[in-house]
């Protein structure tokens, strides 16, 4: 399968590459992975979630399509809502600021397929700097979110699939702006160090979850996830459970 900007996110392809994405979906929760992958359950989008899309999209070019697609942005007035006010204010002060659009100033969404750890592999990287580096765009809460969301496991697969593909081994950046009432915007360089031992990890885990994506072996249920919730059947459970620690 030729993976292109129209079928990356579709099922087919959810099916025959492993992403970043969804490495981190089977450590949360085996069972919620495989069911989106099967088509049989939908993350709900949030509007915070909808807030870095919106940006996203505004640096490769679609911002008007995204808009067109997504109505729930606006008020019935047609007004944006607050967050994407506020979407648009991040916009302006990055592009005002010469280092973060230097780094952002790369090839735009391109994507690249590779095989490793003897799975396929499918990524999109926000701005890539043949030579230089990779950088990802993220629109936060706060600077100290950013270690919540693992993006070292994302700058190893991005860093390892490049190297696979062109034979660079390039620095990874995040190149983050926050929703803070004043918008505060920095660039993060992640160490080859954390790197290394992120790209480790993801090497110890994924015979399991590749063997848990072919069906050789049932998905183990976190109990605890939405999706865990949605498809649970009652039990009888002892009351003073709650208060344990």
């Amino acid at each position: 399968m030729i993976l292109t900007a129209e079928n990356y996110y579709s099922q087919e392809a959810s099916e025959q590459y492993f992403s970043v994405s969804q490495y981190k979906d089977f450590l949360k929760c085996e069972a919620m992975a495989m069911a989106k992958i099967r088509g049989e359950y939908r993350q709900p989008v949030t509007r915070a979630l909808l807030v870095g899309s919106f940006v996203d999209s505004y640096f490769e070019g679609s911002l008007p399509q995204f808009m067109k697609e997504n109505p729930e942005l606006f008020t019935r007035k047609n007004e944006l809502r607050s967050e994407f006010r506020k979407a648009n204010e991040i916009i302006g002060r990055v592009k005002a600021d010469p280092l973060f659009m230097r780094f952002m100033g790369g090839e735009k969404q391109v994507i690249m397929t590779f095989s490793m750890f003897g799975v396929d592999w499918k990524m999109k990287m926000d701005s890539y700097l043949p030579g230089i580096c990779i950088t990802d765009l993220k629109i936060v809460a706060n600077f100290r979110s950013l270690p919540l969301w693992r993006y070292d496991l994302q700058g190893a697969l991005y860093q390892a699939g490049v190297e696979n593909v062109t034979g660079e081994k390039l620095p990874f950046y995040l190149a983050v702006a926050t929703k803070e009432r004043v918008v505060d915007l920095d660039i993060f360089q992640i160490p080859q160090s954390a790197l290394d031992v992120a790209l480790a990890e993801i090497a110890s885990n994924i015979d399991r979850f590749a063997e848990v994506k072919k069906g050789i072996v049932p998905p183990k249920y976190c109990g605890r996830c939405d999706y865990c919730k949605s498809v649970k059947a009652a039990t009888i459970r002892n009351y003073n459970e709650l208060f344990d620690s």
